[in-house]
């Protein structure tokens, strides 16, 4: 068995889609010959906690955590918001909405400052604690999972100090992305530096979504495109509660994850809205459940729909317990950002949304990422978010299916399970192995 340091911010107590890749490679890298030690953080200020997600760690991985400095509690104080207040619901806002003086001045400290991220203080913390644990482990090699990109700067100092094989995880683009600061020159060119120094050095970046691997490319042209390798998110079913599908009172469409900004239910509502008014659908019938943490915009949406009364919302909940709720639905709502990165971005928690084999019905741009893998599976239909009849055709295809008591799925089961969880640590495992035979030739 072959030890690899696994560096990453989020990890159990957090919770959130974010947590989960990393989870379930911790899980199964053991069975393709690669034991993980997790060096994280021991008071991270994480958007979503569940602490049922300790119990997934297996008890013979050994996990470091160390102290990092968090800035979000300033933040808190200087907005005047509590300090419980989750971090990527109220994320400062883009160019494209309507900003408070404190919100600008916030934001130009977090692109002046903070590079790559608010988490680069860890730095100081992680690369000590990371060099003692290669030592006491033995370590044959690094991996590091971003965001915070700050996990790939301490992989590359490690990578570099001990001389080992090392695979940058990416669950999203870096620099130019729709989450990036809207940083002035100077800080840009030094964030794009760092970026450009991580995907240079590493052995293999490993992609969460194809998209990744195309930006990266299309940034840095030189970089040789073998080394970007596209590993997608998957389901765990072992992780599925005993829950199963009963047809209920109501069409029961479920969403479950964060909403905020760009990434909200105004396309559907309106379209639904409709639906409504023409007679096609009769609100009584409906039960509209959002599970998650939400926006005060998105709040405000759901609270002046004329059937605000048929919208359920219900905050965080543990992992298993958003699963049940997926699998006691009519249907699921999946809803991409709307921006110029739509098309490529796949959310880690669609794959669980086809896992539960429920149709699914995505707002999402056409020839999508989205769009092709919902076409692939059978596990569902998209349409654009300004597409008003393809969201009402959609919609009112279901809503039919339901009345009528027709069979509303018909997944592709042999291309549902190639996103088993334990697909991806393999191709992870494959990754490591490759990176250090060839540093084993150097």
């Amino acid at each position: 068995m072959k030890y690899v340091l696994v560096i990453a911010y989020y990890f159990p107590p957090s919770g959130g889609p974010g947590v989960q890749r990393v989870l379930k490679h911790i899980q199964y890298l053991r069975e393709f010959g690669w034991m993980p030690v997790v060096l994280t953080v021991s008071n991270g200020d994480f958007p979503a906690r569940d602490e049922s997600l300790l119990n997934k760690i297996p008890s013979d991985v050994h996990v470091e955590r160390v102290q990092i400095f968090e800035p979000y509690a300033a933040y808190r104080r200087f907005m005047g918001r509590d300090a419980s207040t989750p971090i990527d619901v109220n994320v400062i806002k883009k160019e494209d909405q309507r900003r408070s003086w404190k919100e600008r001045i916030a934001e130009w400290v977090r692109a002046t400052f903070f590079i790559p991220d608010a988490r680069v203080a860890w730095l100081r913390t992680a690369v000590p604690a990371g060099r003692k644990l290669i030592k006491q482990f033995n370590i044959q090699a690094v991996y590091s999972s971003s965001p915070p990109y700050t996990a790939s700067l301490i992989g590359r100092r490690l990578h570099r100090a001990a001389r080992l094989p090392w695979v940058a995880g990416l669950r999203d683009p870096w620099t130019d992305f729709l989450t990036t600061p809207e940083r002035w020159w100077l800080p840009a060119r030094i964030d794009r530096m760092m970026e450009h120094r991580v995907l240079r050095d590493a052995d293999f970046v490993e992609c969460a979504w194809e998209g990744i691997k195309q930006d990266a490319l299309r940034k840095y042209p030189h970089l040789p495109a073998d080394k970007f390798i596209h590993v997608p998110n998957g389901y765990d079913s072992s992780d599925f509660p005993d829950a199963a599908y009963v047809r209920s009172e109501r069409f029961v469409l479920t969403y479950t994850g964060s909403m905020y900004g760009r990434r909200n239910p105004r396309s559907l509502f309106d379209a639904l809205q409709e639906l409504i008014d023409e007679g096609k659908v009769d609100p009584n019938d409906l039960h509209l459940r959002f599970v998650g943490r939400f926006g005060d915009e998105v709040k405000e949406m759901f609270n002046s729909a004329s059937f605000s009364e048929r919208i359920e919302q219900i905050g965080y909940v543990p992992h298993a317990e958003s699963i049940a709720f997926l699998m006691r639905s009519d249907a699921l709502l999946l809803v991409v950002d709307e921006a110029k990165e739509s098309e490529a971005i796949v959310p880690g928690k669609v794959y669980e949304y086809i896992g539960v084999r429920r149709p699914v019905l995505a707002v999402a741009p056409d020839n999508s990422a989205i769009a092709r893998l919902l076409n692939e599976t059978r596990a569902g239909r998209s349409a654009h978010q300004s597409d008003n009849a393809g969201i009402k055709h959609m919609f009112l295809e279901l809503y039919t299916q339901w009345q009528t008591g027709e069979n509303m799925y018909n997944g592709v089961e042999s291309e549902i399970t190639r996103y088993e969880r334990r697909e991806s640590a393999r191709q992870l495992a494959g990754l490591l192995d490759r990176a250090q035979v060839a540093a084993s030739k150097s």
